[in-house]
C-alpha cells in the first residue's frame, strides 16, 4: 500500500519550499501566477490531500459543525438535517450528521467523536435533556446547542413552543365537537409540552376528557398498534379524538382505523399530527397537524453555535418559535 504524500514531497517535487507550498494551499494570492500554477500541478500529479484537521488546529478555527438527531429514519429529523446542512453551507460550515437511534451510548459516542475530530459547535436534540457530558463539553468550550425544550440558560436552544402547540390541537378538537382527546405519544419527557398545553386547555372545558396514551417510540408501528387498541374498544370507551405527539404516530393510527367497519375518520375519530412531514398531506384522509419550519429551526440553530464560537462575550439564548395549525380533512368537525 502506498505511503499518502506529504506537504514536504510536493515541496522538493516542484522545487519550492514548504512556506510556499503552504501558502499556494492557504494564501494563493501570495503566490506568482507561475509558481502558483507549478505547485497546483504537482499536487495534482502527486495526488497530494492536505490534512485538514491539522490546518484547524494550526489556525485555531475549524468549518466542521457535529450534528447528532434522535433518529434520521424519521422525517422531520431527516429534513431538520438536511436544512442544518444548507444552513451550513450558507455560512461557510460542512455539518456531519450522527444519528442516535434513541440509545444513550451512541449518543454518547457521537459527542466523543466529534469533540475528537475538534468540530467547530455541535448542535443535538438530545435523547433524555442534558447530560453529564454535555455539561462536560461545555466546561471544556464546546460550543453546543441543543433542539431541547428542557434546555437551562447555560445552553443555546430553538424548539418550537410545544406548550403552544398542544394548547391549538386541543382547543382545534373541541371547537370541532370532541369530547374525549386521546393523547398519544411517549416516552412522555420528550413530548410533554404538547401533552401539558392540551392538558391545560382541557381543563377550562367543562365535560372534556383528556387521556395519555404512552409509547416506547414514535413510529408507525406503535401508531398502528395503538389504533388496534382504539378500534377494538366498545364505542362508548373510545376516544373521539387522537392528538398525536408526532406524525408518524397519526398515520399509523390513521392506517389502523381507516381498515376498520366500525370507525369512520373523521365522523368517529378526530385525528391531529405534529410536525407537517411530507407524508401528511397526501395520506389517504389528509392529516391535520402542527408544522414546525425546520428552515427556521437550522437558521437560529447555526447562527447561535457560530456565535458562540466566534464571541467571547456570546450570550445564551433559549429561543421558542410560534407553532402553526395546519387543518386538514382527518379532523374536520362533525
Amino acid at each position: 500500500m502506498s505511503r499518502s504524500v506529504g506537504i514536504r514531497e510536493v515541496a522538493e517535487a516542484a522545487r519550492v519550499s514548504v512556506g510556499t507550498v503552504s501558502n499556494v494551499l492557504n494564501k494563493p494570492d501570495r503566490v506568482s501566477p507561475s509558481t502558483l500554477a507549478r505547485v497546483q500541478g504537482v499536487i495534482d500529479d502527486l495526488g497530494f490531500v492536505r490534512n485538514d484537521l491539522a490546518r484547524q488546529l494550526k489556525m485555531g478555527a475549524g468549518t466542521t459543525l457535529g450534528m447528532i438527531v434522535l433518529n434520521v429514519a424519521n422525517p422531520f429529523f431527516a429534513d431538520l438535517a438536511h436544512a442544518c446542512e444548507a444552513a451550513g453551507e450558507r455560512a461557510g460550515q460542512t455539518v456531519v450528521l450522527g444519528s442516535s437511534d434513541q440509545l444513550e451510548a451512541r449518543e454518547e459516542r457521537y459527542l466523543d467523536v466529534f469533540e475528537e475530530q475538534r468540530v467547530r459547535g455541535m448542535i443535538v436534540a438530545p435523547l433524555d435533556g442534558i447530560t453529564r457530558r454535555m455539561r462536560q463539553l461545555r466546561t471544556r468550550g464546546m460550543p453546543l446547542v441543543l433542539f431541547d425544550i428542557h434546555a437551562d440558560r447555560e445552553f443555546c436552544s430553538v424548539t418550537l413552543d410545544g406548550r403552544a402547540g398542544g394548547e391549538l390541537v386541543a382547543r382545534h378538537l373541541i371547537e370541532s365537537g370532541r369530547r374525549h382527546i386521546a393523547f398519544l405519544g411517549g416516552p412522555l419527557h420528550q413530548v410533554e409540552d404538547r401533552w401539558l398545553g392540551a392538558q391545560r386547555v382541557c381543563a377550562e372545558h367543562q365535560g372534556v376528557r383528556l387521556t395519555h396514551v404512552d409509547t416506547a417510540d414514535q413510529t408507525i408501528a406503535e401508531g398502528r398498534a395503538a389504533g388496534a387498541i382504539i378500534e377494538a374498544m366498545p364505542e362508548n370507551e373510545r376516544p373521539d379524538a387522537v392528538f398525536a405527539a408526532n406524525d408518524l404516530l397519526a398515520l399509523g393510527v390513521l392506517q389502523a382505523l381507516v381498515l376498520s367497519e366500525r370507525i369512520r375518520v373523521p365522523h368517529d375519530v378526530a385525528i391531529v399530527g405534529y410536525d407537517d412531514i411530507d407524508y401528511a398531506e397526501s395520506a389517504v384522509v389528509p392529516l391535520s397537524t402542527v408544522r414546525q419550519s425546520t428552515e427556521l429551526l437550522a437558521e437560529h440553530a447555526v447562527r447561535l453555535v457560530l456565535d458562540e464560537a466566534n464571541d467571547p462575550e456570546h450570550q445564551h439564548e433559549q429561543l421558542k418559535l410560534a407553532p402553526e395549525l395546519i387543518v386538514r380533512e382527518s379532523s374536520a368537525a362533525r
